[in-house]
C-alpha cells in the first residue's frame, strides 16, 4: 500500500468538493500538514468534509484518519492530518498473547 497514493486520492477529492478553492499539503519535520482556503465553509463543514474524503481515499484499506485544526487565518485553514494503520495485533505469532487475535 502506497501512502502517496492515499494523499494523491484524497487531495483530488477534497479539491473538487464544494465551496472549496485550493488545497495542498506538505510535511514538516515527518508532520504531515494540509492546508485549506475555502469559499464560505466553515471549520465544522470543513471538518465534516474532510472526514468524508478521507473516508473516501482509505475504502478497502485498514487505514484511520486523524485531523486536528491547526490555525485559522479568515477563510484559510491548516490542519494536521495523518493516516495511520491502527496500532492491533493482525495475526496470531504463536506465543498464546493474551490479547490473541484468536480470542476475538
Amino acid at each position: 500500500m502506497d501512502i502517496d497514493l492515499i494523499w494523491e486520492g484524497f487531495i483530488n477529492n477534497l479539491s473538487n468538493t464544494n465551496g472549496i478553492k485550493s488545497v495542498h499539503w506538505k510535511r514538516v519535520a515527518g508532520i504531515p500538514f494540509l492546508y485549506v482556503t475555502a469559499d464560505t465553509v466553515e471549520k465544522d463543514e470543513l471538518h465534516i468534509k474532510i472526514k468524508m474524503c478521507a473516508g473516501q481515499a482509505m475504502r478497502g484499506k485498514r487505514l484511520h484518519s486523524e485531523t486536528i485544526s491547526v490555525r485559522t487565518n479568515g477563510l484559510n485553514y491548516v490542519f494536521r492530518h495523518r493516516f495511520y494503520v491502527p496500532q492491533e495485533k493482525m495475526f496470531c505469532c504463536g506465543n498464546l498473547c493474551p490479547d490473541c487475535i484468536r480470542f476475538e
